[in-house]
């Protein structure tokens, strides 16, 4: 069918796609609001946010692990770590057994930082998710995953093409 008169599979997922437009664009005024709130680009975020991820997985991240993750070339790379070396949002230490290469990691400043900015909605967000059916859960998740998954093809299709 077309138009507006669609049979209830096609009516479920265009409803299940809308949910997600709807969801993404609240995160994505959630994340600019945080920018603002920290003084940061959307890049800077990112970082500041893997570095805290990794910090709490007990893994180190090098400035080309930033790079690959943003897609960004390493002179934007290192630019981008001096501004926020700068900031106080993350410090470069010394690989242990090569001169050559730093870690780096987030400082205190970072932690405490997007902890009281973003602590509140993580809170919401968890208690939304814990609120959710095993079941509902598991949806979810399939559904999620196989969106990326159809997300990431088109790209992936796309440069091929090139």
């Amino acid at each position: 069918m077309t138009g507006f008169f669609y049979d209830d599979d096609r009516q479920r997922a265009t409803s299940a796609l809308e949910a997600l437009r709807l969801y993404q664009a609240a995160e994505a005024a959630m994340r600019r609001r945080t920018r603002e709130s920290m003084s940061m680009g959307e890049n800077e975020l990112l970082v500041v946010r893997q570095l805290l991820r990794a910090q709490s997985r007990g893994q180190q991240v090098k400035p080309g692990d930033v790079a690959k993750y943003l897609g960004i070339s390493t002179a934007s790379t290192t630019s981008l770590l001096d501004r926020l070396e700068s900031a106080g949002y993350l410090r470069r230490v010394p690989h242990p057994s090569d001169r050559r290469s730093v870690y780096l990691e987030p400082t205190e400043r970072a932690d405490d930082e997007v902890r009281a900015t973003l602590s509140t909605m993580h809170d919401r967000m968890h208690q939304v998710a814990a609120e959710t059916s095993p079941e509902a859960t598991e949806a979810v998740i399939d559904f999620l995953t196989r969106m990326q998954e159809a997300v990431d093809s088109v790209e992936r299709a796309s440069v091929l093409r090139r």
